[in-house]
């Protein structure tokens, strides 16, 4: 959780970054939608398909037939990705135009945007080679025990991201102006590059020497192939979703997609911190308690990473949702971003905190179904949630007037959807979690006190507080009396998982 939150506090300070330098117009704007597909796609393979397939098959072999059959597997897949991902690469660079046709069709009503979104395309596409073939390696890894530098790895992308895209900006364009966007979509492809590399010498060290090879007979080969489509599609529905909302907000016209995304990578924290680092964690383990038909381990490893993930992310949805107006001017308001794209930004953040504990369990409870081998459960019901989707986005813009309020709102209500149909499919098929309905209990006691303690000194506050400091001296103050309180009620409610935070180790 420590390395994934410094990757994802970086991958803040570019956002800052970015935003300081273009603020929410057309240039940022064709920046996201051109970089929507790649980071879909690393989404889905990251953190999504290649993930889920390639660990429990990768764990199984090596439970099953030693080291050695699984680095076979390995370079197997990374042999297949380099071809399958080679070739979508080419489509996406040489389709670009259709490809912004579909995703921002309202972008053609603004001279230039569309045009720039293309050209943007064009240069971000590759990224997702690089990116999914360093998946492959996070799932090595991760299989291995070693999760630290994997997760680091995302860390060595921003900095990478950063540094040279504000190099490369200001080679292209001195004064940092509208073609600078060039350059920071060239360094997002480099660290993509280095976020690769940086992984390959730890793999080394455990034995394992990548060499080219394809055998469409081998047994673990066919097994990750077959459970990777209905994981991608099981696993795409907030993906789906945002790319739905995209297309939304491509009408909406300038700063729309811009609001939409700075919102969700303000919510992606919590959810990298905790619910994908918890589920990296939680997957190989349960993949070898199901390989073992120990079905008590894999409920209790089930009923761990829920828990957990809810522990950490319900109380930080209370507090990003109250104190959303100064997280939002604190990191973003400054240069070309304004006080009014603050109060637009924060208000999609509110939005999309409801979803923020369904999106960290959904990280949890749908790779689990790969491992006991009901892959057509996730697909199912994210197919579902993609629809439901598209049809309340629908009526919250064009009947009920929400704008980009109604597309975050959309988005976490499917969440939740997901998330309950997903535990109950579960639960009939490996039986009660164990005391769930405590710590429900628990944990909304224990965060509402969180959250009246952090409303009461902001309401107080706040009319004193103006500016930078103001606000960074607000969300000091609030933030720490929050947590504090939150952990004082655990542990007087005596919640174990704040016992097993604590003494826990990092491998």
């Amino acid at each position: 959780m420590v390395a994934v939150m410094g990757s994802r506090v970086l991958g803040l300070v570019r956002e800052m970054v970015l935003n300081a330098v273009f603020g929410a117009g057309k240039e940022l704007d064709a920046f996201y939608a051109a970089f929507r597909i790649p980071n879909l796609l690393r989404d889905l393979f990251a953190e999504g398909a290649l993930s889920v397939s390639f660990v429990t098959t990768f764990s199984k072999k090596m439970q099953n037939e030693g080291k050695a059959s699984a680095f076979r597997l390995a370079s197997l897949v990374i042999s297949f990705l380099c071809i399958v991902l080679g070739a979508i690469t080419v489509f996406g660079i040489f389709g670009s135009e259709w490809i912004v046709k579909i995703i921002a069709p309202g972008f053609s009503s603004i001279p230039g945007k569309a045009e720039l979104t293309i050209q943007l395309v064009r240069i971000l596409f590759p990224f997702i080679f690089f990116v999914s073939i360093a998946a492959a390696y996070m799932g090595l890894l991760n299989s291995l025990g070693s999760f630290g530098l994997p997760a680091s790895a995302s860390t060595a992308f921003n900095v990478t991201s950063i540094m040279t895209g504000l190099a490369l900006g200001w080679l292209i364009d001195p004064a940092l102006g509208p073609k600078a966007i060039y350059g920071f979509a060239i360094g997002t492809v480099l660290g993509g590059i280095v976020q690769l590399l940086i992984q390959v010498p730890r793999a080394i060290q455990f034995g394992f020497r990548y060499k080219f090879m394809l055998d469409w007979k081998d047994n673990g080969l066919k097994q990750v192939l077959i459970l990777t489509l209905p994981s991608i599609i099981g696993g795409a529905a907030v993906q789906v979703n945002v790319l739905v909302n995209t297309w939304f907000a491509s009408y909406l016209g300038n700063g729309a997609v811009t609001w939409l995304n700075n919102a969700f990578r303000l919510m992606q924290l919590p959810i990298g911190m905790f619910g994908v680092a918890i589920a990296s964690v939680v997957l190989p383990m349960v993949s070898r308690a199901a390989a073992q038909t120990n079905m008590v381990e894999f409920r209790e490893k089930i009923s761990e990473g829920i828990k957990l993930a809810l522990f950490l992310t319900v109380p930080a949805a209370v507090g990003l949702c109250i104190l959303a107006g100064p997280i939002i001017a604190l990191i973003y308001q400054r240069g070309a971003f304004t006080g009014f794209d603050t109060a637009q930004t924060a208000l999609t953040l509110q939005a999309y905190t409801i979803g923020l504990a369904g999106y960290a369990c959904i990280k949890v409870l749908a790779p689990s179904f790969y491992a006991i081998n009901l892959p057509r459960i996730p697909v199912r019901i994210s197919m579902t949630g993609i629809l439901i989707n598209i049809i309340l986005n629908y009526f919250f813009i064009y009947f009920f007037k929400l704008g980009i309020f109604g597309l975050a709102l959309s988005t976490s209500l499917v969440a939740l959807i997901n998330v309950f149909q997903l535990a109950f499919e579960l639960r009939a098929r490996i039986g009660a979690y164990g005391q769930m309905f405590e710590f429900f209990k628990k944990i909304i006691l224990s965060s509402s006190a969180m959250g009246l303690c952090v409303y009461a000194l902001k309401i107080f506050l706040e009319p004193h507080l103006t500016l930078f400091w103001g606000n960074l001296f607000l969300l000091l103050i609030t933030i720490v009396a929050g947590v504090a309180i939150f952990l004082a009620a655990a542990k007087i409610l005596k919640m174990k998982e704040l016992n097993m935070l604590l003494h826990s180790r990092a491998s």
